[in-house]
Order: C-alpha cells, then structure tokens, then sequence
C-alpha cells in the first residue's frame, strides 16, 4: 500500500464475498492448515501484560506487524472485536474468507481505489469499538517499509500502536515477496509486543513512518533471539 486510502467492506463478520468453488475450497484449507500448524506448536507470549488489560477493558488499540508474520498473529490477538486491512486481490479475497473464519472483520483495502471514504469507514469501525490490525508493508511490499496508512489511521484515531512480532525455534521460509517463515510443528513460537505507540494528531508521515518501522523490527528482532535462546 504506497497510498493510505482504503476500500473497505461493510459486510458483516464471517460473511464472505461472492466467489467462485475454488475460493471457498482454497480458504477452507488455509484455514485447517492454520490451526493444525496451531495446534502443533508452543506459543510464547512476551510483554503483553498492557495488551492483555486493553483486551480485558475493551480499550481499543491497533496491532501493527509485517506481512510475514501473518499465518498465526491471529492468536496474539484475545480480544471480541478485531478489523484487518487486507487487499482487494484474489489472495486478499481468499485471507478474508480465512479470517472470517476465526471471526475476523476484513477491511478490503487497496493503495489504487477508494480515496478517503475508505479510510473514513476503517475510523468508524474503530468508534464503533472494534480494535484494529494491519501490516504496514503488505500486501506488496516492499518489505519491512512502513507506508503512509498506518501513521495516518493512528493520528486520525488517536489509538495507541502495539507492535507485534513472531519467530519460531524451527521454521521454514518460503520463497514469497515477504519472505514469510512458516513455524515447524513441535517449535517454539515466541510472540513479542512492543512498546506502545501513541502516534499525534498532526503527525507528520516522515517522521512516524520510520519511528514505527524501528519499533517493529525491534519486536522482531527480540522474538528472533528468544527464538535462538539468546534471551530468556
């Protein structure tokens, strides 16, 4: 997303596009395939003390990570009301089907159309109480590169940006643009929370952008060394 404009669907969760056999039979296995992929690894939670509280006091918040750490940052969010920002491509199209699936509201998004009557609709999700999440560099890249979105959602919402990294003792990287590491069963997953960003009202992209792009890749780069057993 070079631009920060949105197009966002107003469907309810777990309502998914019309689309054809293929669609639906593609999300369906991603589906299965992330909770397998759950269900045999250990998750490790660090730092999430202020997030856990949010979640419990229905405080609204908005968890930023990188494209590559999507397959299971659904389970480092509790919470009973979560709005995702995916694409309006074909594999956007299939991710929505995946995260209606896990009760997940998709926000179809694109960088090309929707101007800001999209980003509009993505704020009143937020007044409605719903919290937020987004990967600042997808759907495209280019990799680890903060776009102008997620400074703007921030200072036009006034929530506070929780940066959220994942790595595991064992994975396996796929060849994609993001480079995305898939966790091996039996691994140690270790899911990091950064400080809090409270990002103001008359931000400038330029200066946030890189202020948020450090504090995820300072989360990551912790999740790695704990991966590692560099950190206890």
């Amino acid at each position: 997303m070079s631009d920060p404009s949105l197009v966002v669907d107003r469907r309810p969760a777990g309502e998914p596009e019309r689309g054809g056999a293929g669609t639906a039979l593609i999300a369906w296995l991603a589906t299965l395939l992330i909770r397998v992929l759950r269900a045999s690894v250990r998750l490790r939670f660090h730092d999430d003390a202020t997030v856990r509280s949010w979640e419990r006091q229905r405080q609204r918040f908005v968890i930023v990570f990188w494209h590559r750490h999507l397959p299971l940052m659904r389970y480092a969010y509790c919470g009973n009301r979560m709005n995702v920002l995916i694409s309006r491509s074909r594999d956007g199209e299939v991710l929505a089907r995946v995260m209606a699936r896990f009760g997940v509201r998709a926000s179809r998004g694109s960088s090309s159309r929707g101007g800001a009557a999209g980003l509009r609709d993505l704020l009143r999700a937020a007044k409605s109480g719903s919290d937020i999440a987004l990967a600042p560099d997808g759907p495209r890249g280019p990799l680890r590169e903060v776009q102008p979105g997620a400074v703007l959602l921030a200072a036009a919402s006034g929530l506070p940006l929780v940066p959220v990294a994942i790595a595991a003792s064992r994975s396996r990287q796929l060849h994609s643009w993001d480079r995305m590491p898939v966790p091996l069963p039996g691994s140690r997953v270790h899911v990091v929370y950064g400080e809090p960003l409270r990002v103001p009202r008359d931000a400038r992209v330029e200066e946030w952008a890189p202020r948020i792009q450090a504090a995820i890749n300072d989360a990551e780069q912790r999740a790695e060394k704990l991966a590692r057993g560099e950190e206890a």
